[in-house]
Order: C-alpha cells, then sequence, then structure tokens
C-alpha cells in the first residue's frame, strides 16, 4: 500500500505531536515532584524555626505550611491562575509528613545546629525560585519580570515565616539571599536562550542559587550600601 505524500505529512504530524505530548507530560509529572520536594524542604525549615521559638503543636504546623506554600501563593496570586495548593490536597500531606518526621527528630536530639535551618531554607529557595521563573516563563512573562516573581516566589515563604517570628527577615540582612536568586534566575535565561534546554536551565538555575546561598553564607557574602556607618546621624 503506497501512502500519498499527504498523508505520508499528516502520519509525521500525528506521530510528532504524541512525541511532544509525552515529553509535556514528562516534563509536568517531574516539575511536580520537583513542587513538591520545595514544599518538604520548606516546610522543615519552618519547623525548626518553630522549635527554636518553642510553638506548641498548632503554632508548628501553621509556620511549616505558610513557609511552605507562602511564595508558591503569591505567584500565582499575581499570575492571576488558580493557587496550586487548592486542588491538591497532596501538598498538606507532605507539609505534615516534613513536620511530623521534623519533630520526632527535635524530640530525639533536643537541638539543631543553625546550619541546619539555613540548608534547608537555602535549597527550599533555590528550588522555589526555578519555580516560579519556569512558570512565569510558561505563561509568557518576559525574562526581566520573570527572574523577579521566581525571587519573590523563593523569598516569601521564608519572610512571612521571620515576619511572625518577630525576627529580622534573611532576604532583609546578612549573606546574600534574593541576590541569589536574581543571579539563579539569570543563568536560567542564558541556557535556555543559548541551548534550548529547558530541562539544563532548570537543573543549573537551582544549582546556580543553592551554591550561590550557600558560599554566601560560609564566607559572609555581603551587599552593603551604607557601609563605615556604624552610627548614623539623622537630624531634622
Amino acid at each position: 500500500m503506497c501512502l500519498s505524500p499527504k498523508k505520508f505529512l499528516n502520519c509525521l504530524l500525528c506521530l510528532g505531536f504524541l512525541v511532544l505530548d509525552e515529553k509535556i507530560a514528562k516534563m509536568e509529572n517531574w516539575l511536580y515532584w520537583v513542587d513538591l520536594a520545595g514544599v518538604a524542604v520548606f516546610a522543615v525549615s519552618g519547623t525548626l524555626m518553630a522549635f527554636k521559638k518553642h510553638m506548641d503543636g498548632f503554632g508548628v504546623i501553621v509556620l511549616a505550611s505558610v513557609t511552605a506554600i507562602g511564595g508558591g501563593t503569591l505567584r500565582d496570586m499575581i499570575l492571576n491562575v488558580p493557587v496550586y495548593w487548592l486542588t491538591d490536597p497532596n501538598f498538606f500531606y507532605v507539609i505534615l509528613v516534613a513536620a511530623i518526621s521534623t519533630i520526632f527528630m527535635l524530640r530525639w536530639t533536643h537541638w539543631f545546629p543553625l546550619r541546619y535551618l539555613l540548608l534547608a531554607d537555602a535549597i527550599g529557595l533555590a528550588f522555589f525560585n526555578m519555580m516560579g521563573l519556569q512558570k512565569a516563563l510558561s505563561m509568557g512573562i518576559t525574562p526581566f519580570v520573570a527572574i523577579i516573581l521566581g525571587a519573590m516566589t523563593g523569598v516569601f515563604g521564608g519572610l512571612i515565616r521571620d515576619v511572625i517570628c518577630r525576627e529580622i527577615p534573611l532576604v532583609l540582612k546578612g549573606e546574600l539571599y534574593a541576590m541569589t536568586c536574581i543571579a539563579g534566575g539569570l543563568c536560567y535565561i542564558g541556557i535556555d536562550y543559548f541551548t534550548q534546554n529547558t530541562q539544563l536551565a532548570m537543573f543549573s538555575c537551582v544549582a546556580v542559587t543553592l551554591i550561590f546561598r550557600l558560599c554566601s553564607i560560609h564566607w559572609h557574602w555581603h551587599f552593603p550600601v551604607f557601609k563605615g556607618f556604624d552610627h548614623p546621624i539623622i537630624r531634622d
């Protein structure tokens, strides 16, 4: 049986669409697990902060939840799309498992080094920065605005956590924080533009953000503006 050129072209197009649909499904499934991982890590950081502040069980769950879903909620509200956790209870199951597991660990050890909190926060920051950036780009947002939205997604959950605990937010003090998200976002845009490899760009974004943040913690990298003004004088 001989196929006409038109039918042969239609068969190729159908095969191409099937392969494309399969790749998109795999990509979405991978992104879903990355999103769950980011929620889990930020829930751990919220639980560690609750332990530091001697909160009760309800306080632990509240702090773990707002830390884990705060950034993604802000992202979806700005993008005017349904908030991701409203239709998927798995995110709350992950938060509960992460919080309860951390509680049992803390009840067994009775202490934790501060670096554990900073490490969990850095990992969550890297994951959510990439997810916010990727989702914004997928909706046609310009790269510059997408980088800003990625940074907002990464820092907002930790910011709410610190405000509730009456701490100066990490994003407003100490070592580089939001700047690491911007560095990761620029890496994503550059690699995606030159290689057209979205998965490589996403991995590089997470890696650059995480490494940059951990290095800034270890070597105390800052971005001083008012250097030398230990006792500023403000006059009326």
